[in-house]
């Protein structure tokens, strides 16, 4: 790796103390600095409604307090990325998700709520059906991460073990797919999928397999955040080193990331880009570049 795509960890770090919201701060104190994951939970927690679910502009696009099972999945991605389980925090989300379910167990990226407040640009007409599996698989993967046992989540497992027989339109979907595969019981059988699903990626809307900075879409370091991941094979060497040498060179003067699409305001702006820094610095990590 050529001596200025190495990102220095010190000026992100300035970035994230002078910018980030206290939960990305409480995580870059844990995973960088190597202090208590007790605040992370605490921090996360601020998020969590009494029904249970999360909300509270967590996804910075949508501004509602209302829960959302999208910023349900992002609350548990960062309890991953923190190598926190927390049963009773999940088993709370479990319950919020089991009410907004539909018949078949498969839960909407958002509830109508959404529509109070306000929101990104892409979030104007959001869908609430369908058969996509953003966020279930996402949710279902995060979830068997934490070790809990609900009966919907059973219901969802298998549904999405139903979904992923047929193909994928959008590379989100993609995405959310790979995180429950990661950590679905039937390990053989997940792998197998896995790739399959990896390497129909280049077919979903939204995929860019090849470094483009100007443009938004999903990379194969979002479907592989870690050299470990179960698909991670799907993808050649000199791709992943190619996004990583982007992801490395996309850091800006004043140590953050930046973000490729029109939040709904310039706190959300700077809310993603303190999540976005802390996404960078987790990914560059994993693969050895920091």
């Amino acid at each position: 790796m050529s001596a200025q795509l190495a990102p220095s960890l010190d000026r992100a770090g300035e970035f994230v103390w002078r910018n980030a919201r206290l939960i990305e701060r409480a995580m870059f104190d844990h995973l960088f600095v190597a202090s208590s994951p007790r605040s992370v939970g605490a921090a996360l927690s601020a998020y969590q409604n009494d029904d249970g679910g999360f909300g509270n502009a967590l996804e910075a696009d949508i501004r509602a307090p209302a829960s959302m099972p999208v910023a349900c999945e992002q609350a548990l991605i960062m309890l991953c990325q923190a190598g926190i389980r927390d049963q009773s925090m999940a088993g709370m989300l479990c319950g919020y998700l089991a009410s907004v379910a539909e018949a078949d167990a498969r839960v909407p990226v958002v509830t109508k709520e959404i529509l109070d407040y306000p929101r990104a640009v892409h979030w104007n007409t959001p869908s609430f059906h369908g058969d996509s599996p953003n966020p279930t698989a996402g949710l279902v993967g995060m979830l068997l991460y934490q070790g809990v046992h609900n009966e919907w989540l059973s219901r969802a497992t298998e549904w999405c073990w139903h979904r992923l027989e047929r193909t994928l339109e959008d590379a989100h979907d993609t995405a959310c797919a790979l995180r429950f595969l990661d950590y679905a019981p039937d390990r053989d059988r997940a792998r197998q999928v896995a790739l399959r699903v990896a390497r129909e990626a280049d077919a979903t809307c939204w995929f860019l397999k090849y470094p483009d900075p100007t443009r938004y879409g999903v990379t194969p370091l979002h479907l592989c955040p870690k050299p470990d991941a179960l698909a991670r094979s799907a993808f050649s060497d000199e791709i992943i080193a190619a996004h990583l040498d982007q992801l490395a060179a996309q850091q800006q003067r004043d140590g953050g990331w930046p973000i490729t699409w029109e939040a709904p305001g310039m706190g959300a702006a700077i809310e993603w880009r303190g999540r976005f820094t802390l996404d960078a610095l987790i990914t560059l990590r994993a693969y050895g570049r920091i």
